[in-house]
């Protein structure tokens, strides 16, 4: 007869797998030396493994939409100013460009002539991502409603991406 919960051994496994994938190698992480091909197999084949799977890759689900979000967030209502404060650096040294935030920069160029352009990611589209994933989860808010409206009103007047 079988104890309830699942063993450190177990779980881990679960965790190994959830991240690899491959049965085998993650019975061989979690410290099944003997046979782990074997032993993945036998575990993949119980019930209560599968519920932690189950659980496991649908927190992996939550997590990378939580992610997904907050990049979201970032791009569509993150400052540019460290951006452009670049375009008035002369060459700009390694350490200053580690402190700065250009997440919401896609693209950096110097043409020969010596000037540089940046183009952004568009904000409009960042919107647009965020409120469909608002509506996907059926959380309307007045303000999240308000900033789609105004995206679409913009989006729809054809204004281009930020682009200095």
């Amino acid at each position: 007869m079988r104890k309830k919960g699942l063993t450190p051994r177990e779980r881990e496994f679960c965790r190994q797998y959830i991240c690899l994938g491959d049965s085998k190698t993650a019975a061989a992480s979690a410290g099944y030396s003997k046979n782990p091909e074997g032993k993945g197999e036998e575990l993949l084949c119980r019930e209560d493994i599968m519920a932690e799977l189950g659980r496991l890759c649908q927190l992996k689900k939550q997590t990378a939409a939580e992610l997904a979000r907050t990049g979201y967030r970032r791009l569509a209502f993150g400052s540019i100013a460290d951006a452009v404060s670049l375009l008035y650096m002369d060459s700009p040294s390694s350490e200053q460009l580690k402190k700065m935030d250009l997440f919401s920069v896609a693209e950096i160029k110097r043409p020969k002539d010596g000037s540089m352009e940046i183009k952004f990611f568009d904000r409009l589209k960042a919107l647009e991502k965020l409120t469909e994933g608002v509506l996907e989860d059926r959380e309307i808010s007045p303000v999240y409603e308000a900033i789609r409206q105004g995206a679409l009103a913009l989006g729809s007047s054809e204004v281009g991406s930020d682009e200095t």
